[in-house]
């Protein structure tokens, strides 16, 4: 509701400028081509769009299809991950819960998305934190970082959750991520603290004494945090982006045709 308001605030805004240019007869003869901008840019805007909304869509199924592939096992060439993002990976190792650190807050994922109800440690309207911790895998001298999944506020204190610390080699099966830049008006993590608001795998990676590389757990260890925290959807608002733009384009282009091709006045 509030998009559409939006809109139809801007449509008004721009057909209002319009108005008061066409209404200048006195430089008619120059203000023809000048106007033009208003109709072709907003419709260039909205060509920009369609492409922008053909390539999330892309995005989007290229993302699903790497969810739904078999596990591969964690390449011996760590560069090889660059390309390897969203695909899920095994591995054999043992976690080091000492040296657990934690991202967020966040919200419970449920099926890749924001869980909206539910009870106990998925209870509605609850927010909490992934916890990473350092996994050293058994088949090499190697130490990278695995986000066990999400556990709620009250529970973010290992103690609370000894069950689910794991000791021993086990199988984990994980998705692989990349680093994200802080979003705007997001808090910087703070140095040195165990508490990050988002995933800056460098400084994790140096702070606990691992790879820089990053995986998120699909499964859930009994007791433990709730695995499966990637989120696999992505805001598609384009085409709402492109229809505005295109409406603009529509209303200014008929504003200009009445004034400078029917030489009506505007009503």
């Amino acid at each position: 509701m509030l998009s559409s308001v939006k809109t139809h605030s801007s449509t008004e805004q721009i057909i209002t400028c319009a108005d008061d240019v066409y209404k200048d007869r006195e430089s008619l003869s120059g203000t023809i081509e000048p106007v033009l901008i208003i109709p072709i840019g907003t419709f260039c805007l909205g060509t920009w769009q369609l492409q922008r909304r053909k390539w999330k869509l892309n995005l989007i199924a290229e993302l699903q299809a790497k969810s739904n592939v078999p596990p591969v096992d964690l390449p011996l060439e760590l560069s090889e991950l660059e390309d390897l993002e969203f695909q899920r990976v095994k591995m054999t190792g043992s976690f080091d819960h000492s040296k657990e650190v934690f991202l967020g807050p966040r919200p419970l994922l449920v099926g890749g998305d924001v869980h909206e109800a539910g009870s106990g440690l998925i209870s509605s309207g609850q927010s909490g934190y992934l916890v990473v911790t350092p996994f050293k895998l058994a088949d090499r001298d190697l130490t990278v970082l695995v986000n066990r999944g999400w556990v709620p506020r009250k529970q973010k204190n290992p103690e609370s959750r000894l069950e689910g610390q794991i000791e021993g080699l086990v199988e984990v099966t994980a998705v692989v991520r990349r680093g994200e830049n802080r979003a705007p008006f997001m808090p910087n993590n703070t140095k040195g603290s165990p508490i990050f608001t988002f995933r800056d795998v460098p400084t994790m990676a140096r702070m606990l004494g691992t790879a820089p590389v990053f995986l998120d757990a699909t499964d859930t260890f009994p007791g433990g945090p709730q695995g499966g925290q990637t989120r696999v959807t992505m805001r598609n608002e384009h085409l709402s982006y492109m229809m505005t733009w295109y409406s603009l384009s529509l209303a200014t282009s008929y504003l200009w045709y009445r004034r400078f091709i029917m030489g009506k006045a505007l009503m």
